[in-house]
């Protein structure tokens, strides 16, 4: 039996750009915590840091599929913030009060969008060979703008689960100055040109 697609994540917006390539397949909710690996941002920095989670949720998925033979794509996007002190990982705010602060903290300010890709071939309950990856990076600035236009951001489109407290598909938009990068579907979470890349060194895309 053939091995299908599957994407590591229940997220609306990867399913909605992976879709795109119109390719076959389903969506799986990877059984990871990203949290708890917090603290080795310091010791691996931004891309590593960003790639173990990727990896992490791909081989999260082997129980689940059990015999079952597939590709599993994943990834993980962090948002970096550089401070004084070094880069600072930003976490998904998880209320509108976190959301308008986390965005004043970054207007007038450059921060970083760093998503790791990878696509593992599972089988008999194993990854099989070693995972291709990919690493995509987009460094945006936002302007200036007062709390009264984030607040009115917030309420009227709920960014709160979204790290960086922002959608780019969206009036968020407005929020930004500048954005520097070489593939802006990167900024949604899955940034196709590195998936295309990656599913073609397999043959699963033409």
């Amino acid at each position: 039996m053939s091995a299908g697609l599957i994407l590591a994540s229940t997220s609306r917006w990867r399913a909605e750009l992976l879709a795109r390539l119109e390719l076959d397949f389903e969506s799986l909710a990877p059984d990871f915590d990203e949290r708890a690996h917090d603290g080795r941002f310091a010791e691996l920095g931004p891309r590593d840091f960003a790639l173990l989670l990727a990896r992490g949720k791909a081989e999260s998925l082997v129980a689940k599929l059990g015999a079952r033979a597939a590709w599993v794509l994943a990834a993980d996007q962090i948002a970096v913030l550089d401070e004084g002190a070094g880069p600072v990982l930003l976490h998904k705010p998880g209320s509108a009060a976190k959301a308008v602060a986390q965005l004043m903290r970054l207007r007038g300010r450059s921060h970083s969008l760093v998503t790791a890709v990878v696509l593992a071939r599972v089988a008999g309950g194993r990854v099989v060979g070693e995972p291709t990856w990919a690493i995509d990076e987009q460094r945006l600035t936002m302007r200036s703008f007062a709390e009264a236009e984030a607040a009115d951001y917030v309420a009227r489109h709920r960014p709160v689960d979204s790290v960086g407290a922002y959608h780019i598909e969206d009036a968020g938009i407005r929020l930004f100055e500048r954005i520097e990068g070489e593939d802006y579907t990167g900024i949604i979470g899955l940034p196709l040109l590195a998936v295309c890349r990656l599913l073609r060194a397999q043959g699963l895309l033409p």
